[in-house]
């Protein structure tokens, strides 16, 4: 298969996950500063068709955006989890591995080949999971609000805090995609302009 015959494959493919929706400028200057082109990433690694044939065979993710321009970007650690496991044979296995819920760990690895993990900094079982126990108790404490001055807004904020942290800020393109809010106007923004940190100005 040629070189452009994979790019095409691999375009349909993630159009196919995502939806055909238009990325602004403003989401392409997002998406170039916040990941890779993917021939970038694989030089040294047999190059972008190769990383296109692990992708299309479900043993890498999906490219996180196609940019504007048709450039597939991808986070700059690609292959840290692939490595970690010993090669991208063993990924699987290994990232299913994290949850103790087989069938959960096999909705997490689909969920990860999808490459719509754009969520997180950087994407392992870990952030994954850690990621889901702090939108979960934001949620639980948003649902049953104390006092804005004492632990419980402490707490509160600590956990939007952490969130804060892993997540990105996302670009309108991501909104059209996933069909509404991001996690991070959900649990990040609307928490803060709900419940401000106490001391902070009015």
């Amino acid at each position: 298969m040629s070189d452009t015959e994979l790019r095409q494959r691999l375009a349909a493919r993630f159009r196919e996950v995502n939806g055909d929706h238009p990325m602004s400028a403003a989401d392409d200057a997002y998406v170039s500063e916040q990941f890779a082109e993917l021939e970038a990433v694989c030089v040294g690694r047999g190059g972008g068709d190769a990383a296109r044939r692990l992708m299309l065979e479900g043993l890498l993710p999906l490219p996180g955006y196609l940019r504007s321009d048709g450039a597939e970007m991808v986070p700059r650690d690609l292959f840290s989890l692939a490595d970690e496991a010993g090669g991208v044979d063993g990924l699987e296995a290994w990232f299913t591995g994290h949850w103790a819920d087989p069938a959960e760990g096999k909705a997490e690895w689909a969920a990860y080949l999808s490459g719509q993990y754009v969520c997180l900094h950087a994407v392992s079982p870990a952030t994954i999971r850690r990621k889901d126990r702090l939108t979960a108790a934001i949620a639980a404490a948003a649902d049953a609000p104390g006092d804005p001055r004492g632990p419980w807004a402490e707490r509160l904020h600590a956990l939007v805090d952490e969130l804060d942290r892993l997540e990105p800020a996302f670009c309108a393109y991501d909104r059209l995609r996933f069909g509404g809010p991001t996690s991070r106007d959900l649990f990040v923004d609307a928490i803060r302009a709900r419940f401000p940190r106490p001391g902070a100005a009015a």
